[in-house]
């Protein structure tokens, strides 16, 4: 692999132009996609994915995540804009999250970030892969009646992630069928060890190829009864007629009427923590997938989002977050700095202006084709039996992660992984609390109970257990050798435990328990033999 250079962005542009292109073709269609399902304006997801591409990526530490508008977002925007009855007002309270992200980066608040489990990244990263696979499939066959970047079990169009793939097959368009399946050929093709050696392909990337092919397939089935692509199965990018007509496009905010509204400072809130946390998130599992294992600053991050924030609600975009899907594209199309997200944003930025009628004889199959890709090595089977492998405490957090994304939303299917995280370590510390042995002192059979360093309340169970299943008659030694904290709980349960041994021929002994152990709330524990 060759080296990066860290010092200057633009030193690997033989990299990450061809990645910048790809993330391009991959983000046209979701910045569109997303808008429409928001209730906003075309133009504000296409004005966010510029913002996106070089704001963000411009004042980003992260040199693979790419920021734009995000679908997770999209339902939260809809019922704002109607709840505060017009976008201008709205783009008030895009502007407000952006200053609220800038607080909590100068806060430290990325901070968060860190305490997601690699299982539950693992999990969420998988589960977006298949998510994409699985939205992606009626876009392939040319069924398009689901809104592109749409990532809710329940859809736009009323059908849900599994029904949607039996509606596609009443309604298969073979045109768009074909330019699939050239398409994947040629990405499969492009993607060889044979091909990589090549010098064209280092320079030309496959997606390129792909949309070429299926723009000039577009134009040779045009008329054809049978493989006809209609409109609806094309890219559908709005085409000013003049550069007028494009700055019109741009909507500003209303401040007169937002500042005196209070659910504007409520839906400003809501914005800046749900963006800020699918950042993290996505700025976590971005970092997961590069090849050089780069940690991004995510402070620096946070402050990056909330001043792409305030200028897409100051133009008329609609509120911007790192998003995984491009994220991932740019990843695994070879992308080393954060040129190819900045690079990005300009070719947004072009493709309106210059070729916006050249857009729209793309197919969206062709785009499909490439999503396919990206969902699959996202959810490649030798990531779940790599994850089946490290044990269940590793595995049962990544499934639950990756079924809940997939019934729910990226953010509840986070949540419930967290859960089962959480439920699996409070299962493992109440294991680990104490270690016993059996031995045999002065003749007599004695049992040693080693005690760990954090003995928590949490812990109260399994050492009621462990001293209750003792038999008769033994010699038990507690030896607290180890432990620096234990909780007044426990001390209560030892201390019944040496009232009642008597009655049952046991000899106790307490070992080690000194004054430099913390117990909480209060000591009144014999110590029988400190340790000097």
């Amino acid at each position: 692999m060759s080296s990066v250079n860290h010092s200057n962005m633009f030193a690997n542009l033989k990299a990450d132009i061809p990645a910048s292109i790809v993330v391009f073709l991959v983000a046209m269609p979701l910045c569109l996609g997303i808008a429409l399902a928001s209730g906003a304006p075309l133009y504000s997801g296409i004005i966010s994915g510029i913002v996106g591409g070089i704001v963000v990526g411009s004042l980003s530490g992260s040199s693979l995540g790419v920021s734009g508008p995000a679908a997770g977002l999209a339902v939260i925007i809809l019922t704002a804009i109607g709840d505060l009855g017009a976008f201008d007002i709205f783009l008030v309270s895009v502007i407000l999250a952006g200053i609220i992200q800038v607080i909590m980066g100068f806060a430290r608040a990325g901070i968060i970030g860190y305490f997601f489990p690699s299982s539950v990244i693992h999990g969420m990263l998988a589960g977006i892969g298949i998510l994409i696979f699985l939205k992606q499939l009626p876009h392939a066959f040319g069924y398009d009646a689901d809104l592109e970047g749409d990532q809710s079990f329940i859809q736009a169009d009323g059908h849900n992630t599994f029904s949607e793939l039996y509606y596609m097959l009443e309604q298969i368009n073979p045109g768009s069928v074909v330019v699939t399946a050239i398409s994947l050929v040629i990405l499969i093709l492009w993607d060889t060890k044979f091909m990589k050696n090549l010098s064209f392909t280092k320079i030309i990337p496959g997606p390129l190829v792909a949309v070429a092919t299926g723009i000039t397939l577009n134009n040779v089935f045009s008329g054809m009864a049978t493989f006809n692509i209609e409109k609806e199965h094309l890219v559908n990018v709005p085409v000013p007629e003049n550069f007028q007509e494009f700055l019109g496009n741009f909507v500003f905010p209303n401040f007169s009427g937002g500042l005196t509204n209070p659910a504007v400072y409520t839906t400003a809130i809501v914005i800046a923590v749900v963006a800020s946390l699918e950042t993290l998130l996505s700025l976590e599992a971005t970092d997961q997938l590069d090849p050089m294992k780069r940690v991004s600053p995510a402070n620096r991050e946070l402050k990056a989002q909330g001043i792409g924030n305030i200028v897409a609600g100051f133009i008329g975009g609609i509120p911007v977050t790192q998003v995984i899907v491009r994220s991932s594209a740019n990843v695994q199309s070879g992308g080393k700095t954060k040129a190819s997200a900045i690079l990005h944003g300009i070719w947004l930025l072009l493709s309106i202006l210059l070729i916006p009628s050249l857009l729209n004889q793309i197919p969206l199959a062709t785009l499909a084709a490439v999503l396919l890709l990206v969902g699959y090595k996202l959810a490649k089977p030798e990531l779940f039996r790599g994850m089946f492998k490290q044990g269940w405490g590793q595995f049962l957090p990544f499934v639950v992660t990756i079924v809940a994304m997939l019934f729910s939303d990226l953010l509840k299917g986070i949540g419930l992984g967290m859960l089962v995280a959480v439920f699996v370590i409070l299962r493992n510390n109440l294991k680990i609390s104490y270690h016993a042995t059996r031995e045999h002192l002065n003749g007599k059979h004695t049992i040693r109970i080693k005690l760990s360093e954090d003995i928590t309340f949490l812990n109260k169970a399994s050492i009621r257990k462990a001293l209750a299943e003792i038999e008769d008659g033994c010699s038990v030694i507690i030896d607290a050798s180890n432990n620096h904290f234990i909780h007044y709980d426990v001390i209560e349960i030892i201390e019944d435990f040496q009232i009642s041994a008597k009655s049952r021929d046991i000899d106790v002994e307490v070992f080690n328990l000194g004054e430099d152990v913390v117990i909480e709330p209060m000591q009144h524990f014999e110590v029988i033999d400190k340790k000097i």
